[in-house]
């Protein structure tokens, strides 16, 4: 985007963003809506909802952080002088949905404990800037009902890692290759009680993250390429979605690019034959089949960076993945 294209404009209590390619189409919409509104100017964007955004325009690049709004969220919770640790949550950490007694000192602890509170203000920054933390997220959520000490103890370690990577953001840079490139992944059963399986996928433009999604499936899969030809389709349809719009912000291309880790899964989403072993999968799975707006391929597991947010991974292979989606610190 040009430079001086994206203007950030105080429209009486809520906040504007006005990005266009020519500066010229952006004064002429605010002489528009200044005709209409009261309306002040405050020039480049710096702010916008709880995200800072900081440009480089001599390397043509931007940062979006939320290191201030990550601060207010761990003072408002207690947790600004915890001690940091380096990943969101322990490779032998697993979260129980099974009720437990309690003793009675540990249900009034927990009667005190805002959880449903904290997860929705950490869940913010994840949504909007932070996926590190996605699959942490996403396991801690699943509680939100009846919460147990252990699973408080999860969202505190999430604190702490907050804590100690307060800075890191996403990058977004100057890319002439502006191409689209999906990653998708899966983790068999692990809701144990409901035995639903976790689906994920990143987006990059560029290189850069735009897009990332971590939820369980809503149906129980019979297997793992089950459950990973599920996972792919739901990356497929958002793929269709995103190239729509870069197609429409006049950026075309062809077809859409998802990498899977998985050769059954790709051989299934090729092959055209009903087996016994697959026959039972709703068929809105299997429309990839003949989707032509995007193409798979293979890609090994150890250089997916959706793997990151379907497993615990040892601390070398999180910050790999990191560095693949381009989250990192500013400068």
């Amino acid at each position: 985007m040009e430079d001086g294209s994206i203007i950030y404009l105080l429209l009486y209590v809520d906040d504007m963003l006005i990005a266009a390619k020519s500066m010229c189409d952006i004064q002429n919409l605010k002489i528009l809506l200044n005709g209409e509104f009261d309306m002040k100017d405050l020039g480049a964007a710096k702010k916008i909802l709880g995200m800072e955004i900081y440009r480089d325009r001599t390397q043509k690049r931007l940062f979006l952080s939320q290191k201030d709004y990550i601060q207010k969220v761990l003072v408002r919770f207690g947790m600004a002088d915890s001690k940091s640790i380096s990943t969101p949550l322990s490779e032998k950490e697993k979260l129980s949905a099974m009720i437990k007694a309690q003793a009675q000192a540990d249900q009034d602890y927990m009667s005190k404990v805002p959880y449903s509170s904290v997860i929705g203000n950490v869940m913010y920054a994840m949504v909007c800037t932070r996926p590190d933390f996605a699959y942490a997220i996403s396991m801690v959520s699943r509680f939100l009902n009846q919460p147990q000490k252990e699973h408080w103890k999860a969202v505190k370690r999430i604190f702490r890692y907050l804590k100690g990577t307060i800075d890191p953001g996403l990058i977004y840079g100057s890319n002439s290759d502006c191409c689209l490139t999906g990653y998708s992944d899966a983790d068999f059963v692990v809701d144990l009680a409901k035995k639903r399986s976790l689906t994920r996928h990143a987006y990059t433009l560029g290189g850069c993250l735009v897009s990332w999604k971590v939820t369980l499936q809503h149906f129980v899969a019979l297997s793992t390429i089950e459950t990973e030809y599920m996972a792919l389709t739901e990356a497929a349809k958002e793929g269709i979605w995103l190239r729509g719009l870069k197609n429409d912000l006049g950026i075309n291309q062809e077809y859409a690019n998802i990498y899977c880790d998985s050769l059954s899964v790709i051989c299934l989403a090729k092959d055209q034959v009903h087996h016994d072993r697959t026959k039972h999968i709703d068929v809105r799975y299997h429309f990839i089949r003949s989707e032509r707006r995007i193409k798979v391929h293979k890609i090994s597991t150890l250089h997916n960076p959706a793997d990151m947010f379907t497993n615990l991974v040892p601390k070398s292979k999180f910050d790999h993945c990191l560095s693949l989606l381009n989250v990192d610190y500013w400068g």
